[in-house]
């Protein structure tokens, strides 16, 4: 199953929705450049809302580790998203305490073995780049790169990800994941109801779809292992 985080949620009526529809987590932009920033206090007033269940991802870019991890533990966030330039170090101090994913923008110069170093990361998001910007970018990477990337851990789809090209990314990624911002909303911090219904309609069919497809494996497998028995 692909796991569905809604990212750069700035209110409560985008929450709830998201939450309805059956996203597992939410994500709060905590880079003011960013479009989608949101204050503290509002992240705290839609966190305190949410069910148990729904895990909460505070997104930073370049913030010393203790104030990311003061900040995180004071609204008790259960995750956080690092991405900017932190080193491993620091997702290993933070690592302690929360679950972070780290952020790497897929570019030109993007090195898939530089996962390598940030073994304590619970998770990789590799985002469609474009420069000068730090996530949120709407550019699609290389799905087949997360598909390989997969071999360091859990990975998390990032970038351009929209209705109509989700289900194809999946299929093609194949990861753990997927961080959706610009591709559901109506304009930057805001999202659009439709679009984010229709976006989780086509993620539960790539779901459905990929749990047919193991399940045949599985049958396949089960009836050739009995038909060698037989022999």
């Amino acid at each position: 199953m692909v796991h569905v985080k809604i990212c750069g949620v700035t209110n409560w009526p985008d929450a709830r929705l998201a939450v309805d529809l059956g996203a597992h987590a939410l994500g709060f932009n905590f880079y003011p450049p960013s479009p989608r920033s949101i204050s503290p206090a509002a992240a705290w007033e839609i966190a305190r809302k949410l069910p148990p269940l729904v895990a909460t991802v505070g997104v930073f870019v370049n913030w010393p580790a203790e104030v990311v991890a003061a900040l995180a533990g004071a609204l008790r966030l259960d995750g956080v998203q690092l991405h900017g330039d932190e080193q491993p170090g620091e997702v290993r101090d933070l690592a302690a305490r929360f679950r972070v994913i780290k952020a790497f923008a897929v570019g030109t110069r993007f090195k898939l073995e530089a996962l390598a170093r940030y073994k304590a990361a619970s998770a990789f998001l590799l985002d469609g780049y474009r420069s000068g910007l730090y996530g949120g970018t709407g550019y699609t990477g290389d799905w087949r790169l997360v598909r390989e990337a997969r071999r360091y851990g859990r990975v998390i789809l990032a970038g351009g990800l929209r209705p109509d090209n989700v289900a194809q990314a999946i299929a093609e990624a194949q990861p753990f994941g997927i961080d959706v911002a610009s591709g559901v909303e109506s304009r930057p911090g805001k999202k659009d109801p439709d679009a984010l219904r229709e976006l989780m309609r086509e993620v539960e069919a790539a779901n459905r779809a990929a749990d047919s497809d193991s399940a045949r494996h599985f049958q396949d497998h089960f009836q050739e292992k009995k038909t060698r028995e037989k022999k």
